[in-house]
């Protein structure tokens, strides 16, 4: 209370002085006990050491979704997805263009029947290169040429036709940019993404849309002379959907699988090109699309009906494609 509120009546001391009438303090006052005395700020301690190490956790946490750390249990391919995109660029199809374009070649099949272009996948630093089977199947001599300009002389390592994959390799190749294999698990319809591939031999032609669908039954053709002769034509690789087959006919010689749907602008020469996510990681392999071919100008273009064999399809063969499978 101050001096000012001090009621009146009340005698006056000095800064030194007590009341006589006030009983003296005992001779011996206990002393709190030491750990009594210290309890309350000892809680205190350990309260905000757990509040700390809470906050350190979620900004940690919140560290490593930004910066894409890892941690133990995310798989090396899905993680590194989340590094492949620049910080700048997250979320943009420039982002995932620049990240990924020079994983992305173009292939020139030649083969007794005329030659085809498609696109490939690069997988390994030292050139291998992830297609379609129907890009190279029959081809006697492979040319492909890199997002830098380079070309290299190119052989099969191995093919499946049954489900349209081929890995080649380049010659005397070194220091690519390897493709980050994603999780075509996690794609969902509606999920973003990005194709790149030489559209009619124009190299490094990106594209974008969503998955349209996922788990579409596509048939494909596995006759090599005939499909190199409706790609030649212009018309693209038969294959059939829905009961219906488009790109000319299939034949009697067929493989079926299963493929994610995307409206992204798929045409000739795409084929053996990536289906990308946002984070830059390749969730599909693109394979097959609708190409109109001598249509009116009205109809002419891409129509969104485009397929992707899923990227989990692709890593569990890749093993078997390196040992030399072939048909």
């Amino acid at each position: 209370m101050s001096e000012n509120s001090r009621p009146s009546g009340f005698p006056e001391y000095g800064p030194h002085q007590v009341n006589p009438e006030w009983p003296p303090p005992p001779a011996h006052a206990p002393a709190a006990p030491a750990h009594r005395r210290q309890r309350g700020p000892a809680k205190l301690l350990v309260a905000v050491a757990i509040v700390a190490a809470a906050v350190g956790g979620t900004t940690a946490y919140g560290v490593q979704e930004l910066t894409g750390g890892t941690s133990a249990g995310v798989t090396a391919s899905s993680a590194a997805g989340t590094d492949v995109v620049p910080a700048s660029l997250k979320g943009t199809v420039a982002g995932v263009a620049k990240a990924v374009s020079p994983s992305i070649v173009e292939i020139k099949a030649a083969s007794s029947s005329g030659s085809a272009t498609g696109s490939g996948v690069i997988v390994t630093e030292d050139g291998e290169v992830v297609t379609n089977n129907h890009v190279v199947a029959g081809a006697s001599q492979i040319q492909v040429r890199t997002h830098d300009g380079k070309s290299y002389s190119a052989r099969v390592v191995g093919t499946d036709s049954s489900k349209d994959l081929a890995l080649i390799k380049l010659e005397d190749a070194s220091g690519l940019k390897a493709a980050t294999l994603g999780d075509s698990d996690g794609v969902r319809v509606g999920d973003q993404v990005v194709a790149i591939g030489s559209p009619e031999g124009l190299t490094g032609t990106v594209t974008s849309g969503i998955v349209s669908a996922l788990d579409r039954d596509v048939t494909v053709s596995t006759d090599e002379s005939q499909g190199q002769q409706q790609q030649q034509r212009g018309g693209g690789w038969p294959f059939e959907f829905g009961g219906q087959e488009f790109n000319g006919d299939t034949g009697g010689s067929t493989t079926t699988y299963k493929a994610i749907q995307t409206d992204a602008s798929l045409n000739p020469g795409n084929s053996g090109g990536a289906l990308i996510d946002m984070n830059g990681a390749i969730i599909g392999i693109n394979s097959a699309m609708y190409a109109p071919s001598g249509a009116e100008s009205s109809t002419a273009g891409s129509v969104g009906l485009g397929f992707a064999i899923p990227v989990n399809t692709l890593k569990a063969d890749l093993p078997d494609l390196r040992a030399g499978a072939g048909g």
